[in-house]
């Protein structure tokens, strides 16, 4: 982020900052202003081509509740050199990039952890990264401020649905996504593909922003999604958070959310053309990678699939020695989920009397 939205933040959350994260406050605040004073020269020099640049084809989105399988398909697309796409560099740097990328690409591994703290997965700052980050840290509103202070109410819950949106928040929203996708663009042309969960309730704004735009909609069992999103805010929230986190609500939050990014999502899909969407099982993707990829290539018209095909096939090799977590429903979590989630089982092909599945990276 930068300095004036960090403070922000912290003026919003009352400088509430645990006595144990305020070497984490401190370096942030040394950052924010490096990031400050580079995105002002990044932009006298680089900002009337950027904004000059165009989207163009029409970009790619990855949607999909957190935990189910949007990182595993982002990871595969990427190995296609003629596809572009968000990287952690980007996502963590969207300031200064352009000039610092040599620097934390060559010598600034150190800044990364080298697993997720979420699910094991190795890191990279040329690794695929959700977009949401980026927009977080150039402004934009997000829910994952909550992060931060977790402690606290969740803010910004209206960017998971679009749902009353402030309308001042709202074109700042729209502006710096555009933004943030021609600075990508300008850094790496091609075909766009961008992953960020969030983007799942936002499908109407989307289409409105990007009408030839596609979308690839992922599911997994909600006995898996449940577990697993849990943890991955627990995760988050103890590595990058202000404060002690206490994990009050969280079960709530979760319940909710999927809650309203699909109603939302569900609304936006009717006016979707078939041709421009499609759905796909995480359960699918995992077992036949090949075969997945393949279909949504052909039902994008994306190119020939076989010229990364074996490049697809080369990075799945390198995962089989991967170790997912697992998880273990109590009786009533499962009926709480069966209660709160019912309408996303039959939909997408899933059983409430089927035992959950393994967890494994997503």
């Amino acid at each position: 982020m930068r300095f004036g939205g960090w403070l922000k933040l912290l003026a919003r959350n009352r400088f509430r900052i645990h006595p144990f994260r305020l070497p984490t406050a401190l370096a942030i605040t040394l950052f924010s202003m490096f990031n400050s004073l580079l995105y002002y020269v990044q932009r006298l020099v680089y900002g009337r081509r950027i904004d000059r640049t165009e989207i163009e084809p029409a970009p790619i989105f990855i949607l999909g509740h957190w935990r189910s399988g949007t990182t595993f398909l982002h990871e595969l697309m990427a190995r296609d050199d003629r596809l572009s796409f968000s990287s952690s560099l980007h996502c963590f740097a969207p300031s200064h990039f352009l000039f610092t990328g040599w620097f934390f690409t060559n010598l600034g591994g150190f800044l990364l952890p080298k697993q997720r703290p979420t699910d094991n997965m190795e890191t990279g700052w040329l690794r695929p990264q959700e977009d949401e980050f980026g927009l977080l840290a150039m402004g934009a509103a997000s829910p994952y401020f909550r992060i931060a202070f977790p402690n606290h109410a969740a803010p910004d819950t209206c960017l998971i649905d679009m749902v009353d949106v402030p309308e001042k928040d709202l074109r700042r929203w729209k502006r710096l996504l555009k933004q943030f996708m021609k600075l990508l663009t300008f850094d790496n042309p091609g075909r766009l593909v961008l992953k960020s969960p969030p983007h799942t309730g936002r499908l109407g704004v989307l289409k409105e922003l990007f009408p030839d735009a596609c979308f690839i909609h992922l599911v997994r069992s909600p006995y898996d999604v449940f577990p697993s999103t849990r943890r991955l805010w627990k995760s988050l929230d103890q590595v990058q958070g202000m404060q002690v986190p206490r994990h009050d609500g969280l079960d709530e939050y979760v319940f909710s959310s999927l809650e309203r990014m699909y109603e939302s999502f569900e609304a936006a899909r009717q006016s979707i053309p078939e041709n421009q969407i499609m759905d796909m099982r995480y359960e699918d993707l995992v077992r036949d990678p090949l075969g997945s990829l393949r279909a949504v290539y052909d039902h994008f018209d994306l190119g020939d699939f076989e010229q990364v095909a074996d490049k697809i096939s080369g990075y799945c090799d390198e995962q089989k020695d991967y170790q997912p977590n697992r998880y273990h429903l109590e009786e009533e979590e499962k009926e709480q989920i069966q209660q709160r989630w019912g309408k996303y089982f039959k939909p997408y092909g899933y059983a409430m009397e089927d035992d959950p599945v393994d967890s494994s990276s997503a």
